[in-house]
């Protein structure tokens, strides 16, 4: 697993106070990931229900997300990283998600954009933002985030929300795109010397669409939909798109 996607991961279940028992759809440890991929650590205290489709490690519960056996309205806190591509009938699975969704509950996603084909054990799809942000709409208020740029994002991430929307979400959410950008900013920071002078000096003989995509490695954008006054069916806002601040490489 990418250390960006299991940031957004940990600082949403700190940051929001996730509620337990969270399911994690899609959660197999592929060999040589076990460590990075394993989220269970980032739930102290809370029971933790790994779901896949195979059995295997870090598998307690057999699911095809196309068709869950989970009863509507049990699941509090729904994980699903770096999976849906994986997914054949993804707008069918991410309806099974909403639905099985506890009232209060909160769905977190994430999904490769710019990235290689992986097989584990196939691999079907690339999402966009504004798909993330559709398959998100059936729940009642969303925040999605891309990292890199406009055009050709590297990761796309997401958080949906399901009603009744608690109070102070707007403001918890706020915390959480500032604890996200200096996430950024520090991961940034903390590049060897070495790539980044390569990285510099290879940026010369690259096209001008490659500088512009590490330039933004470490950007991120957000888009926020919630119900007006906090009253879930009221109406949606959405506020203006904020860039993140987060150090770029040159």
């Amino acid at each position: 697993m990418r250390a960006n996607v299991r940031a957004f991961v940990a600082l949403a279940a700190e940051i929001l106070a996730l509620r337990g028992p969270v399911y994690e759809f899609g959660s197999y440890l592929v060999a040589g990931q076990e460590e990075d991929a394993d989220l269970r650590p980032l739930f102290p205290g809370r029971e933790y229900v790994g779901c896949d489709v195979r059995p295997g490690p870090g598998v307690d519960r057999i699911e095809d997300l196309a068709g869950l056996s989970l009863p509507s309205g049990s699941v509090p806190t729904a994980v699903c990283v770096d999976t849906l591509e994986h997914v054949f009938k993804i707008e069918q699975a991410v309806n099974e998600l909403c639905r099985v969704l506890a009232p209060g509950g909160t769905l977190v996603v994430a999904v490769p954009f710019d990235f290689h084909v992986h097989h584990h054990p196939d691999d079907y799809w690339r999402l966009t933002p504004s798909c993330v942000a559709r398959l998100l709409e059936p729940l009642e208020a969303s925040l999605v985030a891309w990292q890199g740029g406009d055009s050709r994002p590297h990761t796309v991430l997401g958080m949906g929300f399901k009603q009744p929307i608690a109070a102070d979400l707007a403001s918890r959410l706020q915390q959480f795109v500032t604890a996200f950008q200096d996430w950024l900013r520090r991961a940034a920071e903390a590049q060897p010397w070495k790539v980044k002078a390569r990285r510099w000096l290879l940026g010369w003989l690259r096209s001008k669409g490659d500088r512009r995509r590490w330039r933004e490695q470490y950007t991120a954008s957000f888009v926020l939909r919630l119900p007006v006054a906090g009253a879930a069916g009221a109406g949606l806002l959405a506020p203006p798109r904020q860039r993140s601040e987060g150090s770029r490489l040159s």
